[in-house]
């Protein structure tokens, strides 16, 4: 996932020891709120908004690693059509 979202130009960072990803919301949304509305309605992609885990999380999205990789290969390809 980490590589394919690179591939597409969202620059984020590797996990360090987890099965989620922790992505700051991509510059052409305002919050993680609105991130997450777009991914859904535009991509069928369904992340968490970092605020929903309080206000240290605003900024950021979490993106599970553990689906099967043909899904997380699928979810990159929707990704990058809107990012």
């Amino acid at each position: 996932m980490i590589n394919g979202l690179r591939a597409v130009g969202w620059k984020i960072d590797s996990p360090k020891a987890s099965f989620y990803v922790w992505a700051k919301v991509p510059s052409q949304f305002t919050d993680s709120m609105s991130a997450a509305k777009a991914f859904l309605e535009q991509a069928d992609i369904v992340v968490t908004p970092g605020i929903g885990f309080g206000k240290a999380g605003e900024g950021y999205l979490r993106m599970s690693l553990t689906v099967p990789t043909e899904r997380i290969h699928e979810a990159v390809a929707r990704l990058s059509k809107i990012l």
